[in-house]
């Protein structure tokens, strides 16, 4: 494939045909892409690759609000599972795969409750090498998250939290631990964390890809933003019915469908996966 940078973009291609050397191109170009997505769209727009990955039920409930520690997120080791009675939605190689994802990624995101309700770490638990630590990334409006909390406790400089007002004691007792606290502005409608706003902000911390592991309040705000450029929705073969946490809250997306292009289904033994674009990485200038 042709480098999607538009300063260089087939000058490579040019040199090395001048020099006499045959040049082929668009061979595996689609294996290509995928591959360079996030550098493409960070080189192009200076935002990094948007993923929200989700689990929920086939009939789209990511959490049964009758029994705590039944999340989306779903991605745990089982020794957390034995520390909080966690009850999983989807099944172990679902949940492997998961750590695959994290490991392809920059950064990890997700909102203060899942941090307040599981007490999760969000680090990659793959196994490979990875060439910079996985930054994970909190947003909390008015800086509720607990300072006893594992992804408090455990930051090396790897934990970002993005708020309203970054104010107070709080503030202080936060960075003390060596988490980077910074300010975002706030949606027009309410005082949450503009989604658009927090994207640009990766994108100046060089940041190339985001995966985002929230609950519902969180998927319906980057939805609702237009700045989601990928999905990863697991699928368990379970109903939770009425009264279950829906995959999105707090955002109307009437009028704003959300529509999956180019997808494709994974199985993970009884669970399934779709994985599709809701926008090109490749189109839009930089």
């Amino acid at each position: 494939m042709q480098d999607p940078n538009p300063q260089v973009a087939g000058q490579g291609f040019s040199k090395l045909r001048a020099a006499g050397i045959k040049v082929e191109t668009g061979l595996y170009q689609a294996e290509a892409k995928k591959l360079n997505e996030s550098f493409a769209k960070f080189i192009r727009q200076a935002k990094p690759l948007v993923t929200l990955k989700s689990a929920m039920t086939l009939d789209g409930k990511i959490a049964d609000a009758t029994k705590p520690g039944i999340d989306s997120c779903a991605t745990a080791s089982p020794m957390e599972g034995a520390r909080s009675g966690y009850h999983w939605i989807t099944g172990d190689l679902a949940r492997r795969h998961v750590q695959q994802l994290r490991h392809e990624s920059d950064a990890i995101m997700v909102g203060v409750g899942t941090v307040m309700a599981d007490d999760p770490l969000l680090t990659d638990r793959s196994g490979r090498t990875r060439r910079r630590k996985l930054l994970r990334v909190i947003l909390d409006s008015y800086l509720r998250i607990p300072l006893e909390s594992r992804v408090i406790e455990t930051a090396e400089n790897d934990v970002l939290v993005l708020c309203s007002a970054a104010e107070g004691e709080k503030k202080g007792a936060l960075e003390a631990k060596g988490i980077r606290v910074q300010e975002i502005s706030s949606s027009p409608a309410d005082a949450r964390p503009d989604f658009a706003a927090i994207v640009r902000t990766l994108g100046e911390l060089q940041i190339t890809s985001l995966l985002l592991e929230g609950g519902a309040l969180v998927n319906g705000a980057a939805l609702a933003s237009g700045e989601v450029d990928k999905v990863f929705l697991f699928y368990a073969p379970k109903i939770l019915g009425a009264g279950a946490v829906p995959f999105i809250a707090g955002e109307d997306l009437v009028g704003k469908p959300q529509c999956v292009q180019r997808y494709e289904l994974h199985r993970f033994g009884e669970d399934f996966a779709v994985e599709g674009y809701l926008r090109d990485p490749y189109s839009g200038g930089a």
